[in-house]
């Protein structure tokens, strides 16, 4: 044919370019995003999930200006968000299921589409993931037989003690430090934050449902997987128990087929 074709959730990637086809991101995106009251069914679901409006406009612009990026470095030809709208149990469009709610700010969404997205922002590591520097956890693949698993004066010492990711390798843009091959792990680390961050961020990699916690904090609950690592809003409540000094991160990860990986740290966005 003319065109060769790859799909790729969430972020976008490009086909290794051929001389005589056209390079297409066929599918990317699938940022979802619930709209009560104006959906087919409260049963949705999306390749990633995000809290707000805010939010999937920043992903939307930061996936968009990638997406342009690929035509210069990688020749891609033409890209395909999924999706404009929202459709029957996918509720990963920029409008609702009915066209009443446009999810996103329309300017930076226009201006992204047309490739004139501001420069991305930049991500200071306040807690370093294991993607370039290995970083040292507690964990068990064995469910923790208090509840309490999550909370800052829960004793872990008898957890192994191990270094991240984890995962199996061949999973899309995971950097195995410690080999997880079962349905579940649970995770724990003690970091020091030597000054606040303004603009705190969780950086994730996970494949696939997740859950983490700050300080026994729920500050995120996230399904599906990332093919790459990728940042995720704090929940208000999370955000503010983050303290200087000593802070607990606690994790835990689900998986049901193909590739697993997880790996968590905290970022501060630098404009």
């Amino acid at each position: 044919g003319d065109v060769i074709d790859m799909h790729k959730y969430p972020a976008p990637g490009a086909p290794k370019a051929q001389e005589n086809r056209a390079s297409v991101l066929g599918e990317f995106g699938g940022l979802g995003l619930a709209t009560p009251g104006h959906m087919w069914t409260q049963r949705n679901w999306g390749y990633r999930g995000v809290p707000d409006g805010k939010a999937l406009t920043r992903q939307y612009v930061k996936f968009l200006s990638q997406a342009w990026q690929l035509r210069e470095t990688q020749g891609l030809n033409a890209a395909i968000y999924t999706q404009i709208t929202d459709v029957e149990t996918e509720a990963n469009g920029l409008l609702s299921y009915d066209r009443a709610v446009i999810k996103v700010d329309v300017d930076p969404v226009a201006q992204a589409n047309q490739g004139h997205a501001p420069p991305p922002p930049q991500f200071i590591p306040v807690v370093p993931t294991s993607e370039q520097n290995v970083q040292t956890w507690r964990y068990t693949t064995e469910k923790p037989a208090s509840d309490d698993w999550y909370k800052p004066d829960f004793d872990a010492s008898t957890w192994k003690q191990a270094k991240g990711g984890f995962g199996t390798e061949g999973t899309p843009g995971a950097t195995v430090g410690t080999q997880w091959n079962t349905p579940d792990i649970w995770l724990r680390r003690e970091v020091t934050i030597d000054k606040l961050p303004t603009t705190p961020l969780l950086m994730a990699h996970h494949d696939e449902d997740a859950e983490i916690y700050i300080n026994g904090v729920l500050a995120l609950k996230t399904t599906g997987y990332t093919s790459s690592y990728e940042e995720f809003d704090l929940s208000p409540e999370a955000k503010t128990t983050l303290k200087p000094g000593k802070n607990t991160i606690a994790v835990h990860c689900h998986q049901t087929t193909g590739g697993q990986y997880i790996d968590v740290g905290i970022v501060d966005v630098k404009q």
